[in-house]
Formats: C-alpha cells, sequence, structure tokens
C-alpha cells in the first residue's frame, strides 16, 4: 500500500524529545524571527513585477495573498501547536496522511527554501549594484544580471527574434555575480553556526521596518488619486495573477514552526509568532504599495495592449529602450522599486538610504530561507528517507555543513542567470503544495485524533481549511505556466528518488518506531558557534 506508512504524533513527539534542538526561543523572537523572513525581496523588489501584472490593482493582489497566508496561518497553527518538531508542513503530512505525501512535501519545500533563498539573493544583488551605481562605482550589465543570456535562450527556444530581446542582447548580462557570491557569503556563516543570533536578527528587523516607515512617511503626503485609474487595467486575471507572485512576498512566515522544535512554550508561542508576524507584515505591505502607486503611478508596459512578462527579456528590452529615450523609468521596470519612487519625488539621499537598508538586511532572508532548509533536510534526515551523513554535523561547528554547502550550490546557479520573478514563481508553487496540505492535514486530524489536546485550535476549521485549499489551488493555478508545470516536474524527480532510494530506508517502514539517541544528528543549538 502507497498510504499506509503513517508515523504516529506519539512517535515523533518522543523522537523530538530523544534528538531534539535546545530550547531558547520566545514569542517576541518567533515574531522577529517571523518578520525578518517575511519582509525581504517581496515588498522591496516585487513591487515592480506585481505592478507589471496588475498596475495599481497590485494593491488588491496583496489583500488577496495575505488573506490566503491568513487563513493558512491559522492552519499553521494548530499543528505546530500540536506537533512542535522541525520540519514544518513535511512532519504535519507524515502524522496524517503518511509517508509518501509527506515526502512529496519535503520535496516541495526545497522549491519553497532553496529557490526563495535564490529569488531573495537575485533582490539584494539589484539594490546593491544600485547602491554601488549612486556612488558613482559602475558595475558592468555582463556580470550583474543575465538578461542577454536570457534573450538568447528565448531565441534558441524558438522565440520570434524582436526590437526587445535585440536590445536586451545588446545592453544585457551574461551572470549575476553579487548574487552568487551574497549566496556563498551565507552559506560560509551557516556552516560556521555564528548566524542564529536572535539579537542579531531583531537589528536587522529593525532596520527593514524604519525603512519601510520611512518609505511610507515620504511618498503618502504626495499622493495623487491619478495615478489609480485605472484601478486594473490588465483585469481580474491580472490581479490574481500577480497576488500569486506577490505571494512570495508573505512566504517565510511558516519558517516560525519550523523552529517549533526550538522554542520554549511552543503551545504558545508558535501561534503568537505565526500570526503576529504575518499581521505587522500586512499592514506594512499594504501601506508601502499605496505609497508607490500614488506618488510615481504603477502602470504596466504594454505591448499590443497585452502586458509584457515580468521578468523577461521582452520586458528588459523594452524597458531599456524607455530609459535611453530620456523617459522617467516605470516603476514596474526599476529593479529597486522603493528606491526609484523615492528618488523621482525628489527624495534620491533617502531613497540610497532605503537600498543600504536592503543590502544589509536581505541577506538576513537569504540566511532564514537557506536555514529552513537546513531544518527540514535534518528531519528527513532524522526519518531515514535521506542520507544520515546529508545531515551530520561539522566536528568543531556544530552545525549540519554538508546539506549546507548543497544547498548553498543549488542557489547559487540559480541565482547566476535566472530572475527574481521567475525564482519567486517557482518558489511560490513548491510553497503553495505545502500549504494545501497543511490545510488538508489539519481537518483530517480533527477526525482521526479529536481528543488529542489542542492548545491553539483553528477557528471554524471547516470554513478555515477550506478556504486554504481553495486559495491555494487559485494562486497555483494563476501562476505562468513554466511555474504551475515546474511543481510537477519536480514532483517526478522526487518520487523517482523515493522510490528508488528513500522508500526502502524508511524508519516507519523498516518498523524502526523506537526511539534512539543519536547526538550526530543534533545541529548546534542557536547561538552556538
Amino acid at each position: 500500500m502507497l498510504f499506509d506508512r503513517v508515523k504516529s504524533l506519539d512517535a515523533i513527539l518522543a523522537t523530538a524529545e530523544k534528538k531534539g534542538l535546545h530550547r531558547s526561543l520566545g514569542a517576541f523572537q518567533l515574531t522577529m524571527l517571523g518578520i525578518g523572513a517575511v519582509i525581504g525581496t517581496g515588498i522591496f523588489v516585487l513591487t515592480s513585477e506585481a505592478a507589471q501584472k496588475a498596475g495599481p490593482g497590485m494593491l488588491l493582489s496583496f489583500i488577496v495573498a495575505g488573506f490566503v497566508c491568513a487563513v493558512a496561518a491559522l492552519c499553521y497553527s494548530e499543528l505546530a501547536s500540536m506537533v512542535p518538531v522541525s520540519g514544518s508542513a513535511y512532519t504535519y503530512t507524515y502524522a496524517v496522511t503518511g509517508e509518501l505525501l509527506a515526502w512529496m512535501v519535503g520535496w516541495a519545500l526545497i522549491l519553497e527554501y532553496a529557490v526563495g533563498a535564490s529569488a531573495v539573493a537575485v533582490g539584494w544583488s539589484n539594490h546593491f549594484i544600485g547602491l554601488l551605481n549612486g556612488l558613482g562605482l559602475h558595475v558592468p550589465a555582463a556580470i550583474s544580471n543575465a538578461d542577454a543570456l536570457m534573450a538568447h535562450v528565448a531565441i534558441a527556444f524558438g522565440a520570434a527574434p524582436s526590437a526587445d530581446l535585440t536590445t536586451a542582447m545588446a545592453t544585457g548580462g551574461w551572470v549575476n555575480i553579487p548574487a552568487v557570491v551574497i549566496v556563498g557569503l551565507v552559506t560560509w556563516l551557516l556552516v560556521l553556526g555564528t548566524t542564529e543570533s536572535a539579537r542579531a536578527n531583531a537589528v536587522l528587523v529593525a532596520i527593514k521596518i524604519v525603512a519601510l516607515t520611512v518609505f511610507v512617511i515620504l511618498t503618502i503626503p504626495v499622493l495623487k488619486s491619478s495615478n489609480f485609474d485605472p484601478l486594473m487595467p490588465t483585469g481580474t486575471v491580472g490581479v490574481f495573477g500577480a497576488a500569486a507572485s506577490i505571494f512570495f512576498a508573505y512566504v517565510g512566515f511558516d519558517a516560525v514552526s519550523t523552529a517549533a522544535e526550538e522554542t520554549k512554550n511552543p503551545q504558545r508561542n508558535v501561534p503568537i509568532g505565526l500570526i503576529a508576524s504575518l499581521g505587522i507584515c500586512t499592514i506594512f505591505y499594504l501601506l508601502v504599495a499605496t505609497g508607490a502607486i500614488g506618488a510615481i503611478g504603477a502602470q504596466p508596459v504594454m505591448s499590443a495592449g497585452i502586458p509584457l512578462s515580468p521578468g523577461s527579456p521582452e520586458l528588459a528590452g523594452r524597458c531599456a529602450s524607455i530609459v535611453a529615450s530620456g523617459t522617467l523609468e516605470p516603476l514596474v521596470c526599476s529593479k529597486e522599486a522603493l528606491v526609484h519612487v523615492l528618488s523621482s519625488i525628489g527624495w534620491p539621499g533617502v531613497g540610497r538610504l532605503v537600498g543600504l537598508a536592503a543590502v544589509l538586511a536581505l541577506p538576513s532572508v537569504v540566511l532564514m530561507m537557506m536555514f529552513g532548509q537546513t531544518r527540514v533536510f535534518f528531519t528527513m534526515a532524522r526519518d531515514g528517507l535521506l542520507p544520515a551523513k546529508l545531515a551530520s554535523v561539522h566536528p568543531k561547528f556544530r552545525t549540519p555543513h554538508v546539506v549546507t554547502v548543497v544547498t548553498g550550490i543549488g542557489a547559487a546557479l540559480a541565482s547566476a542567470v535566472l530572475p527574481v520573478g521567475k525564482l519567486a514563481d517557482y518558489s511560490n508553487s513548491g510553497t503553495l503544495f505545502a500549504f494545501f496540505m497543511v490545510a488538508v492535514s489539519v481537518m483530517v486530524l480533527r477526525k482521526t485524533d479529536p481528543t488529542r489536546r489542542r492548545p491553539f485550535r483553528t477557528p471554524a476549521v471547516y470554513i478555515i481549511a477550506p478556504l486554504a485549499i481553495i486559495g491555494c489551488l487559485g494562486l497555483y493555478f494563476s501562476l505562468p505556466l513554466t511555474a504551475i508545470l515546474v511543481l510537477p516536474g519536480w514532483g517526478a524527480i522526487g518520487l523517482v528518488v523515493y522510490f528508488v532510494y528513500s522508500r526502502s530506508r524508511s524508519h516507519v517502514g523498516r518498523g524502526l518506531t523506537e526511539v534512539v539517541s543519536d547526538d550526530e544528528l543534533a545541529p548546534a543549538p542557536p547561538g552556538a558557534r
């Protein structure tokens, strides 16, 4: 039977107690962790991507994406309070719907965390390059983006040569070296084990919040109602398409649940961390988006009445032509949207400071994405589904160095050649599947184990969970076709790995339900070196 391997909640909790991580995080630290993981490339960079898909209608897109995350967060909160262990959606699925689907969720989380880290790295690179250019230090396009490479790839795969593609090939670059460098630096820091400092994370969160607050204060007073007309130039399809992309701006709050095993009083603190971080970020996003649209407008760049695809070489070429003509660069063309808005309304110095804030703070998001990835791999290895060696710890630094380096290499390769929007969409496909399975799991567990203690209960669960399921499906099918196809393609590779390697080595499949202490599989506690 394919679905007969279910790991009991009692076994999961017992394993966590024996092989568990050091519990040291409180509600405030979890909230800061959640905000630190959420506020990043999504709002600093993907504002442009959303505007190109929906125009001013991206305000509605933020609301749609935030609502889907909110109902998913309520489902996460119940499961995380019941099962306060590492592994997040993977662990919950294992306990409810069985090993095969749990494996698929864990495999999909690679898209969320590793590919998500790549997207944030590209967003950081865009701001770093913009900051250097603002200081008069020009970075050659050849090593700061891959627009020319993508244009050549598009033509090689059958795209008709056009003026926009020709411009992209002439003005674009071949590889994003700064993105590769920041991924390498974060990987090195994770191996050293010096990056789990809650105090340092809180400082970086404060920098991001201050930067966004300053942006709102300077842009709201100069709002022009005309910039919101038309509100939905691309219709509801554009709004939902932008919501599917901007969903990435909210991804990261579930990193709070991956830290449940390292949390004091997780039954209380995990739900607080999840909901508080999501609520704070949603308020900031709506204010920032309103300021950006109202200050300079956010109408998409069209071709024959159809918006050009964000991140495409065609849009890169058209934007290069617009800038070359001396026209003010549209918001949708900017790779550092908030900086561009402030510069356009007469605050270039403050804009550079906001860019500096992004340069300082975005590496923490890369760090949290990669940190979440190592914890998921750690839990899968603990269950026998991945080689124990993959999650082994460094003898000196007490960190899972092997899986960290592997994750870093993959993230660096993706960030070197792909634009931020495409990476975010690919990441979203995996995240939406994980959220979908969490919503399913919380309902199934209410039926199969109704008497188990639930420190946090999802209110109106048979309304909230179906809304999360419908929302995840709606956003998934609103993604670009390539992003939609990434999930089943990646899933097919995962199934091959599962049946060739993991299934025969599964601890549950082999009947190894007893708890065996294994210090070698325990990463260093937060703050350790």
